[in-house]
């Protein structure tokens, strides 16, 4: 079974930073684009952000500026950087491979609150 585990999440104050982590098995990690997504309670799970094999990024509009996904091919990991976080980025933060199929971390909860 495919496993991606992440770790890094946690209670963070409004305007903080913490960053994600999320290691692959390289089978999965040298061909499939990775991402993060997030699911908030009562919310669908949405997009955060990918980055293919070749470092091609795309971001949701609302974390643009403020967060940043990378890629260690050294180390067959993902990371998401955030900063300036906000309450409303409260959230499981799901990590992501995708390629024909979906593999799915079994997420980290992101708190942000005073």
């Amino acid at each position: 079974q495919v496993q991606l585990v992440e770790s890094g999440g946690g209670l963070v104050q409004p305007g903080g930073s913490l960053r994600l982590s999320c290691a692959a098995p390289i089978s999965i990690f040298r061909i499939y684009t990775m991402g993060w997504y997030r699911q908030a309670p009562g919310a669908q799970r949405e997009l955060v952000a990918t980055i293919t094999t070749v470092g091609s990024t795309n971001y949701a509009d609302s974390v643009k500026g403020r967060f940043t996904i990378s890629r260690d091919n050294a180390k067959n990991t993902v990371y998401l950087q955030m900063k300036s976080l906000k309450p409303e980025n409260t959230a499981v933060y799901y990590c992501n491979g995708r390629r024909v199929d979906n593999y799915w971390g079994q997420g980290t909860q992101v708190t942000v609150s005073s």
